[in-house]
């Protein structure tokens, strides 16, 4: 049987479970693919640290030149969370001919654009299947499940520490800061967790989604992003009184030939399945034409469920080999790049105030709605101490740019304060 041969560019939690994959299911792959695949070379930044599987014969270097340069290796793995270095390493991969696996969402949804146009021209593969939702296979779903249906929606929760937390503040009445000082104590947030906790991580892979969904090239500035730094338990609990949940989640959706991406808080009724997706869980929620609803759950993240996403991507990399059809993208699927317009934007909105309990103050609250034409499904008034009130909000189908507009005018009215807003989804 002939070999083909895997260099890592990282040993991390990831590249280490890939190559514990390889080893220990060597031989089904060895049987799917008609090739014995291992990794033959692993880089790493400090060869003195001890690593697990350091006794499958792996060959250990500090040096990216001895994996890249190897002509031996077929298959560059990369997994080392890094994008400029991680950029320069796949691009010198694919100009050498070497195909490409990668878990990095950040290159991806930065830089895949030109790196899928580097492989194509030197006739390799580039995959990114873990890129996404650790170990479900949302996006090889989306590009060969679904590839004959028209997807009108994508959304989900695409970030486990974000919803960790929300589930340890709705399950448990943690507040924001005890719920991601828990998560950075287990694991699951960084000491820096801006980019999880202000949606950017989230955003990212919306655009990955995005592109494979509906083949518009959207950027990470197209991309309307809201995290959860300023979400309270009292908010928690509101939308609970209105029968609904909150989930960090992000939402591509197409509207004649164009599309929306947004990644906010959103009210999700209890009944929604992805309301019942708890703690550190993935959950991706797509809607099509001729499919309808369907929905993708299972680990965001972790060793063995990201490295499995990882030899699945390897594994198609070894039949196209086989079959001598290297070179085609992740997706064919092209379409030109349009971007849905706030005042076609329609949802529902969760909007909390506070104002005055006096006469006249809601009255003037409702006309500024309603000169927006902005009807309300559900109110709830919550009166509190020194003649001031709560009041939520669960408004009719609006589109954004008169949300926005009715917002802007209650500034500017005495007696109200506008705390938050939120999408709702049915």
């Amino acid at each position: 049987m002939s070999s083909l041969n895997v260099g890592v560019l990282g040993f991390g939690t990831v590249g280490s479970g890939v190559v514990r994959i390889l080893d220990e299911h060597k031989s089904k792959i060895s049987q799917i693919t008609g090739y014995d695949i291992k990794v033959t070379k692993v880089l790493v930044r400090d060869l003195t640290k001890t690593r697990r599987y350091e006794d499958v014969d792996v060959a250990v270097t500090d040096n990216a030149n001895d994996v890249i340069g190897d002509p031996s290796i077929s298959i560059i793995v990369e997994v080392m969370g890094t994008i400029d270095i991680a950029y320069d390493y796949v691009l010198k991969s694919l100009r050498a001919g070497k195909h490409v696996v990668t878990a990095n969402k950040d290159l991806i949804a930065l830089h895949g654009d030109h790196l899928i146009t580097v492989a194509r021209e030197n006739n390799c593969d580039l995959f990114y299947e873990a890129s996404v939702a650790g170990g479900i296979p949302i996006l090889r779903t989306i590009v060969n499940g679904l590839a004959s249906d028209h997807l009108k929606k994508v959304m989900g929760i695409v970030n486990g520490t974000t919803n960790f937390m929300l589930t340890k503040m709705t399950s448990e009445g943690l507040s924001y800061e005890t719920a991601l000082k828990q998560a950075q104590e287990l694991g699951f947030a960084e000491s820096d967790p801006t980019n999880d906790v202000d949606g950017i991580d989230a955003a990212r892979k919306m655009v990955i989604l995005t592109r494979l969904s509906f083949g518009m090239n959207v950027s990470l500035d197209d991309v309307s992003t809201t995290g959860i730094r300023q979400l309270t338990v009292d908010e928690i609990k509101l939308a609970d009184q209105l029968g609904y949940t909150i989930k960090l989640l992000g939402i591509a959706e197409e509207h004649n030939g164009a599309v929306d991406v947004c990644v906010t808080p959103t009210l999700l009724p209890k009944t929604h399945p992805l309301s019942g997706v708890h703690n550190e869980n993935n959950a991706v929620f797509v809607l099509g034409e001729a499919a309808g609803e369907t929905m993708y759950y299972g680990p965001g993240a972790g060793e063995l469920p990201t490295a499995s996403s990882v030899v699945s991507d390897i594994i198609t990399v070894a039949k196209n080999t086989k079959l001598g059809t290297n070179g085609n993208a992740f997706s064919s699927y092209v379409h030109e790049t349009n971007k849905l317009a706030d005042k076609d934007c329609l949802a529902k909105y969760f909007v909390r105030l506070k104002m005055t309990d006096e006469t006249g103050t809601f009255l003037k609250m409702t006309q500024r709605f309603t000169e927006q034409k902005i009807g309300f499904s559900r109110i709830l008034q919550l009166p509190e101490s020194n003649k001031q009130a709560t009041v939520v909000i669960i408004t009719h189908e609006t589109s954004r740019e008169n949300l926005h507009l009715a917002l802007e005018t209650l500034k500017n009215e005495s007696g109200i304060v506008v705390n938050t807003h939120y999408r709702v989804e049915d």
